[in-house]
């Protein structure tokens, strides 16, 4: 996020605005949760009524137990337990209170959080790999976390709010029934808190805003620089990431400073004023006392309301003091929740035979960039069982088009067909079925080589092993410490690239798919390694039942032992398909096909990685 929207968060919304939308924020919690709402509300009610009855058993006990006792010098016993039993008795039942408000508060508050943590997780699923690309993934973290969070951190104390209003009014009218000079000298109090409320307000909510804006951008500044770990450690950038972290850090830690400071300086006149209006109220009551107009319990009745009717108020500033950061998160939230970018599926299943399936590109056309196509009018067919090869430079669109056959992104013209049916066509879930994408950059979660390979699929340990075998990962996976049941931790960092390549792969052919898809994904393992299992795919998995159909191959390839174990190659340039045959045919007849596989074996027989093996950065 640049500073120029964390300055428009934080001075471009008034605060009247910031008011009206915190409450809509709220009626969409209470419009959701209506009973635990009244739980909790109910709750806060009895809490304020109780907390303003103690107000009058106080005074009561005060003109029918204490005065008498001072005056006759004896305590009447059984007034004496009558006392008792009413203040364990308006203490129990506001306890009963405290525990629905705070129960309910907190329920309510934490199902709306896990609500929209849910929708925005679909949502992110939902959403096309183009629209991800245009999001860094620490904002993404940020919004599921302390943006929703921050949308609902009012509900806490809402109920409070509330109950403490109810408390408000009974104790105004309870001050007026015993002394209405005293309860109007009472009430002046109120006007200097309100408007103390509001210039406190008017200078922290600005800061609350811009401070949950920042938040965001450190969880971003941090995400980039633990990701990208590697690249800050090898070019020795530590002290620069520290130093762009900590630049964040410190603006955070102003804003919050300033923030707290203001709080300082208010906490306390808020804490003040009431008290000074007990000091005047007891001073004009005892006058009045003296002169018989009231009775004692009176004073110390209003006086003590006094108290406790100051604290509804601040409880109201608690409330309008959470709007901010309330309205920016819950923006910041549906600015996800409202993108129209999600994939649409049709209503079409394949079917499930178990034959290779049948590829068809049909004048395919792609651009990142309107006007600058990545893929322009790109037409082949591949045959069921066909190992196909995809070769061109960098930036001539095979992961592009990798990633449009698995269907992450979607052709600005031209079709995809799997045996015959557009990919749009497909239900949701229908092209994992039968289509299985292995990436060049290998992702393990840090879970068991099992865990790692099945993802949860009811897969039995013999299908794992023959994936394993097929990928030629089987050794290495025996070897270890317990095997299928060792953990890789976090991306798989005990595993080599190679390794981690391998088990990516027998994840993919563990769910037997039809259309096998190999975006370079066996750029870290050697040549033998690599022509195996390129041999063991072309031969079809083993079952029960003897040898299945090889699945449909696409594969990136670069080597050219890779290359020459293709059915057929297909030669991109500049996003078009330049030739196509086999690997000798090109070789042949290509002399810039010829000079691009001829440069990469030039480069690895002499010990350098070609920059295509090391990055592809097709987008």
């Amino acid at each position: 996020m640049s500073d120029r929207t964390t300055d428009a968060m934080g001075t471009g919304r008034t605060r009247a605005t910031t008011m009206r939308e915190g409450f809509a924020i709220l009626g969409v919690a209470i419009r959701r949760e209506p009973w635990i709402f009244a739980l909790s509300t109910v709750g806060s009610i009895l809490f304020g009524a109780l907390t303003v009855a103690d107000a009058w058993v106080l005074g009561w006990a005060t003109d029918n137990v204490v005065l008498p006792a001072f005056r006759d010098g004896e305590i009447d016993g059984g007034l004496l337990w009558a006392v008792l039993a009413l203040f364990l008795g308006v203490a129990l039942l506001r306890a009963v209170g405290i525990v629905a408000r705070r129960l309910g508060a907190g329920i309510m508050q934490y199902r709306m959080q896990a609500h929209y943590r849910r929708a925005l997780t679909r949502q992110y699923l939902s959403l096309p790999m183009e629209w991800h690309h245009r999001h860094p993934t620490g904002q993404l973290l940020s919004n599921a976390n302390s943006d929703v969070e921050a949308a609902w951190g009012p509900i806490a104390p809402l109920p409070m709010a509330l109950g403490t209003v109810a408390m408000m009014l009974i104790a105004i009218v309870q001050m007026f029934v015993a002394d209405v000079v005293l309860a109007l000298i009472g009430l002046l109090v109120f006007p200097m808190v309100i408007g103390v409320n509001i210039v406190f307000q008017r200078f922290v909510s600005p800061l609350m805003t811009q401070a949950q804006a920042l938040r965001s951008e450190l969880s971003e500044v941090a995400h980039e620089s633990f990701d990208g770990a590697m690249v800050v450690k090898t070019l020795g950038r530590e002290a620069e990431e520290t130093e762009r972290f900590a630049a964040k850090a410190h603006q955070l830690r102003d804003v919050s400073i300033r923030a707290g400071r203001y709080r300082a300086a208010f906490d306390p006149i808020l804490a003040a004023l009431p008290g000074f209006g007990v000091l005047v109220v007891l001073s004009v009551g005892v006058s009045r006392v003296l002169a018989g107009q009231i009775e004692a319990g009176a004073v110390v009745t209003v006086a003590y309301l006094l108290t406790i009717v100051a604290f509804p108020i601040r409880s109201i500033g608690w409330l309008l003091g959470e709007f901010p950061r309330s309205v920016v998160g819950y923006e910041r939230v549906h600015t996800v929740l409202d993108e129209t970018g999600e994939v649409l599926y049709g209503h079409r299943s394949l079917d499930g035979s178990e034959r290779g399936a049948e590829v068809a590109i049909d004048h395919l056309s792609y651009s990142y960039v309107p006007g600058q196509p990545l893929l322009d009018d790109v037409d082949f067919r591949v045959g069921p069982g066909r190992t196909v090869a995809l070769v061109g430079a960098t930036a001539s669109g095979k992961s592009t088009l990798t990633a449009l056959l698995s269907r992450l992104v979607d052709p600005d013209a031209g079709r995809i067909l799997v045996d015959g049916i557009d990919l749009r066509d497909l239900r949701h879930g229908a092209l994992a079925e039968t289509l299985a994408l292995v990436p060049q950059s290998s992702f393990l979660f840090d879970d068991t080589v099992r865990g790692n390979v099945t993802l949860g699929a009811d897969v039995s340990d013999a299908d794992v092993w023959e994936a394993l075998r097929v990928a030629q990962a089987d050794g290495f996976v025996a070897a270890l410490p317990a095997g299928l049941d060792t953990q890789l931790g976090e991306r798989g960092t005990s595993l080599s690239g190679g390794q981690r390549q391998r088990i990516s792969l027998a994840r993919a052919l563990v769910r037997r798919p039809r259309l096998l898809v190999l975006d370079d994904a066996t750029s870290a393992v050697d040549p033998e390694v690599e022509a195996r299992i390129l041999g063991a795919l072309k031969q079809g998995p083993t079952t029960g039942s003897g040898r299945r159909s090889p699945a449909t191959l696409l594969v990136v390839a670069y080597r050219k032992a890779t290359i020459g174990l293709a059915d057929e190659v297909i030669h991109l340039e500049e996003g078009r398909v330049a030739d196509r045959g086999t690997h000798a045919e090109l070789l042949a007849r290509s002399a810039s096909y010829a000079q691009l596989v001829n440069a990469y074996e030039l480069e690895h027989d002499h010990g350098i990685p070609a920059h295509d093996d090391l990055v592809e950065e097709d987008a």
